[in-house]
């Protein structure tokens, strides 16, 4: 058992025990939302892991403007 705390800079995002580690690269789902994994550090000499996320960019939908109707 691994205890793993997921980072996106240095801003703690979740703290896990998992029965196996993720590796670098991978693609995983945290909170309903798509990261990547970055870096994994192991802390000390036990099995505390830090592993170092980014999370995918959702642009934002712009609002849909009508051309022929104006505001009196």
């Amino acid at each position: 058992m691994f205890v793993t705390h997921f980072y996106e800079n240095k801003t703690s995002v979740l703290s896990q025990l998992l029965v196996s580690l993720p590796t670098v690269e991978e693609n995983i789902k945290i909170k309903g939302r798509k990261a990547k994994i970055v870096q994994i550090v192991q802390i000390d000499d036990s099995n505390n892991y830090h592993v170092s996320i980014i999370f995918e960019k959702v642009p934002k939908k712009q609002p849909v403007k009508e051309i022929g109707k104006k505001k009196r």
